[in-house]
């Protein structure tokens, strides 16, 4: 069964990056819009193949979610022998849970729709919440970018730096950055008011007069590593804080309410897209982005091969 990229347009450079790696080239995709906004894709041949859509659905989520399953219902139907969703960056995870009455729960509204188009498998980079796999019918591998990000960042931190998870949330990845940097762990106590508010005043762990390097999932509005940071720094943290996040989303207002928090340095991945600001456009806010191609290349071809996924895994 031969392999094939099919790449969507929210983020065609990592796809290409990734079939590069593999040694294959992308699959044919046009991709016609029609006046009122609908989109209709195109594939060349992928009949009997084992075909791996790449497309994260980031902003703007809506249009990067039914143009995934627009893709993974042309591949079921086109013939392909097997269809695996690589989606780096998924949107609706933060919806895991009802906040109340009369509200969805989105990510097993996407969850099931994915499956519905023909997706036999889901991959994804650090999702927001572990519970993702629950919510498919299908097998869901999550993998995680912290050894790509921790190998970029191992040089920077200053001697005796406390890394620290934002919120509870972030505490898996933190604790796995952490482990692989050799240094101490803390967490900041979190209390989301609204989309774009958050409250941040306890911490968990001894950060006085030390340097920290905040670890989290994704960065959107900017708001929780605002509190962090401000709730680091009234306990005592020292110096600029060094970010790292695996999706850097950097919605609305965030670049300017980063850039106010005086951040040392800010390592992000590319599972975001060419939407992602380039460190040109935020000279005050130095951002480094690096390459996930790798990791996903390598998790396709074992999937691709049949064989195990282990050391790529978002660990417990």
């Amino acid at each position: 069964m031969s392999l094939g990229i099919v790449t969507g347009t929210a983020n065609p450079v990592l796809a290409g990056e990734i079939a590069s790696r593999l040694g294959s080239r992308l699959v044919e995709m046009q991709l016609e819009r029609f006046p009122d906004g609908e989109i209709r894709p195109r594939l060349g041949p992928v009949r009997g193949a084992d075909i791996y859509v790449i497309q994260p659905t980031g902003p703007p989520v809506n249009d990067n979610l039914v143009e995934l399953l627009l893709l993974l219902d042309a591949c079921r139907r086109a013939g392909a022998d097997r269809v695996t969703a690589v989606v780096p960056y998924f949107g609706y995870a933060r919806q895991d849970r009802r906040a109340g009455d009369r509200q969805p729960i989105g990510a097993r509204v996407a969850a099931e729709a994915i499956a519905a188009a023909g997706a036999s498998r889901l991959v994804v980079i650090d999702p927001h919440t572990s519970s993702l796999e629950a919510m498919f019918a299908v097998p869901v591998e999550m993998l995680t970018a912290v050894p790509v990000l921790a190998a970029a960042v191992r040089r920077l931190i200053p001697r005796g730096a406390v890394v620290v998870a934002p919120d509870l949330g972030a505490m898996r990845l933190a604790r796995h950055f952490a482990a692989l940097v050799e240094a101490r762990l803390a967490a900041v106590s979190k209390y989301r008011l609204d989309a774009v508010t958050v409250s941040a005043k306890d911490i968990v762990g001894d950060v006085r007069n030390r340097p920290v390097v905040i670890v989290d999932d994704m960065i959107s509005t900017g708001a929780t590593i605002e509190a962090a940071v401000s709730a680091l720094r009234a306990h005592g943290a020292t110096g600029e804080p060094i970010v790292v996040a695996t999706h850097g989303l950097f919605a609305g207002s965030a670049l300017a309410r980063l850039r106010e928090c005086a951040i040392g340095r800010m390592l992000v991945t590319d599972t975001i897209g060419p939407r992602h600001p380039a460190p040109a456009a935020a000279p005050a806010l130095p951002i480094q982005a690096e390459s996930v191609a790798h990791l996903l290349a390598e998790a396709i071809d074992r999937l691709h091969r049949s064989e195990p996924l282990e050391e790529l895994l978002l660990r417990g």
